[in-house]
């Protein structure tokens, strides 16, 4: 059911309080069935957006999530009880939230500005002169503006509607005061805060009912709040980890796809006619995933005390290398998207193994693969792209009920279908940042419903991974490589503009690997640039090449992927090629009204 427009007071209004009648027939309320299991497991990622010589944040991402969406999913876990989960993160990102509180812990003890440029310039006491500086202050704030929730102060979006008219006409900046910039920079990053953080800090409401002409201590108070929040992120998550509340997972590092380390041309698996990179493989590869597995645990254990139990592969890119690499390293658990696990049934040579799987169930059972002990979910992605592309536009209470009667009906099917599945578990896994920017007041309403509305249901259980270790699992003899987008690997190679990506990197890994041998780096120069390698080996800058992202996008990762492929050189203290001061993507001037059509311009993707 569509929703009320989003700015409703009958949402806002609605009460977490409210009952449903569909929870109350016989069957439903019956206590001698096992009930359905539920794992929602949301992967918080972000690639690297700091420039490693200049130290400067390109983009503020990293950031601006963790004000929002990291707070607001521990919010909701923490204050609902009986709410349960898997939290994965990629280490690169936890080591990002480090960096940030470390700057913004230097700004209150030393007074040393953070090198991030928004929140530099939301505590300088007078906006720089420059003319230059003040557009990109500007055009900033524009491009990462959060229209969801600015759209509601209107203050926002006349200091928006402004900024808009500034980068149209660059020559009437000179009539703009100083106390526009500060006040944007002020609404800015209010819009950017956690709905649970406008809703229960007095110091953000007190700014949000200011609206104009902040001064210095009130923006001081802004970057103070901002500050605690990032610098809780951790703690937090540490101790409902601790509580049981949720289970706590990685992914190797810097977010590689780790089917295409091991072997470029596993690519072929599911599309065996891609168009592949000039060269032939990644040298070293396994090498590699292992680093960025170990490096990875070592930072997760830093963190939050414990190794973790399973690993979310980026992308959920996974093939038969991948699981044994994952296996050796201890791992307990995997997982992956159903596309994966329906090519593999497909491609399965045992005939028994086709009989035993009925479609319509299959991804609600976990499986051993080969001789690996490690244990591999599937995820539905249906429902995961229902939260992801759909509920955004409904009613909160509507989403939520529509959810749980899918739930319902997949529970009745593993009951009474043919297999009787009494231990079935559905995964719902996606992004835990992306989507809620679509959703009224960040997804407050849908989510905190969504816990309570489950925790509440006798025949839907809440639970984690690790948890459903014990129960009986089917077996495929081998996985079909592919990842959670379209059960294949074309999101990262196989365009044109990918695979040069891909010969790039590969030209810096043999580059890296003559230096590596050699005797002309120290201990700690070395140590570096295998980070930095391992920056260059994520996933994100094969993600964004294309027709399928905005071309402004696009162009603006082609930009930060040869910025860190040279700084790898720079380390490696030998020249970088020509090929890397030029663009390699076909990204054309943006189109500003084409890509607002596109809501999700290219951040998220759905499975099918």
């Amino acid at each position: 059911m569509p929703a009320d427009t989003a700015d409703s007071k009958s949402i806002e209004n609605t009460s977490t309080e409210s009952t449903s009648t569909e929870n109350t027939s016989p069957e439903s309320t019956s206590s001698e069935r096992r009930p359905l299991d539920i794992v929602f497991c949301w992967h918080m990622h972000q690639p690297e957006y700091r420039d490693p010589i200049s130290k400067i944040c390109e983009r503020p991402w990293s950031y601006l999530r963790a004000i929002k969406d990291y707070t607001d999913m521990a919010a909701h876990l923490e204050q609902v009880p009986n709410a349960h989960a898997v939290i994965n993160f990629s280490p690169l990102l936890l080591r990002q939230i480090d960096y940030y509180s470390e700057q913004l812990n230097h700004y209150f003890t030393h007074q040393q500005p953070p090198s991030d440029p928004l929140l530099a310039a939301l505590i300088e006491p007078t906006i720089k002169s420059d003319q230059n500086y003040r557009y990109q202050l500007v055009k900033q704030c524009v491009d990462f503006y959060n229209t969801n929730i600015g759209q509601h102060f209107e203050p926002c979006v006349a200091l928006h509607n402004i900024g808009r008219h500034i980068l149209d006409n660059a020559s009437h900046m000179t009539y703009i005061c100083d106390g526009f910039f500060t006040d944007l920079l002020v609404w800015f990053h209010l819009t950017w805060l956690g709905e649970t953080v406008r809703r229960d800090d007095p110091r953000a409401q007190k700014l949000i009912a200011r609206e104009r002409h902040y001064s210095m201590y009130e923006r001081i108070q802004l970057v103070r709040i901002i500050s605690e929040q990032i610098s809780q992120i951790i703690p937090r998550y540490r101790a409902l980890a601790e509580r049981q509340v949720i289970e706590l997972a990685m992914t190797p590092y810097a977010h590689p796809i780790a089917p295409l380390l091991l072997d470029l041309n596993s690519a072929r698996q599911a599309t065996p006619h891609i168009v592949m990179p000039n060269a032939t493989e990644y040298p070293g590869g396994e090498e590699r995933l292992r680093w960025h597995i170990d490096r990875g645990r070592e930072l997760f254990i830093k963190h939050f005390g414990s190794a973790p139990v399973g690993c979310w592969p980026a992308e959920g890119a996974i093939d038969d290398a991948t699981l044994k690499v994952l296996n050796h390293s201890q791992f307990a658990w995997t997982a992956s998207g159903a596309g994966v696990l329906n090519n593999s049934l497909k491609n399965a040579h045992s005939d028994d193994t086709m009989q035993q799987q009925n479609p319509d169930t299959a991804p609600y059972q976990s499986y051993s693969v080969g001789d690996c002990a490690i244990r591999c979910f599937f995820r539905d992605d249906h429902l995961s792209d229902l939260i992801g592309f759909t509920y955004s536009s409904w009613h909160g209470d509507d989403a939520v009920a529509n959810l749980i009667s899918h739930l319902e009906e997949i529970g009745r099917r593993c009951r009474e279908g043919p297999e009787q599945l009494p231990d079935a578990l559905v995964a719902i896994i996606m992004d835990g940042e992306n989507a809620w920017e679509h959703y009224y007041k960040n997804g407050f309403f849908f989510l905190r419903e969504l816990y309570r509305r489950l925790a509440e249901h006798p025949d839907l259980n809440l639970t984690t991974f690790a948890k459903c270790l014990d129960r009986r699992c089917q077996h495929l003899d081998h996985l079909t490589a592919g990842s959670w987008v379209y059960g294949n690997l074309t999101t990262w190679i196989g365009d044109a503009d990918k695979n040069r990506a891909w010969d790039m990197l590969i030209d810096a890994k043999h580059s890296f690997d003559q230096v590596m041998q050699g005797q002309s780096l120290g201990k700690e120069e070395k140590r570096a640039a295998e980070y930095q390698l391992g920056i260059c080996e994520g996933s994100d800058w094969f993600w964004w090449p294309g027709p399928d992202n905005s071309a402004e996008t696009i162009a603006a990762f082609d930009q930060l992927f040869r910025m860190h492929l040279q700084a790898l050189y720079t380390m490696l203290d030998i020249p970088a090629p020509d090929y890397l001061h030029h663009p390699f993507t076909r990204a054309l001037a943006s189109d500003r009204s084409k890509d607002a059509e596109n809501r999700y311009s290219g951040v998220m993707r759905k499975a099918n």
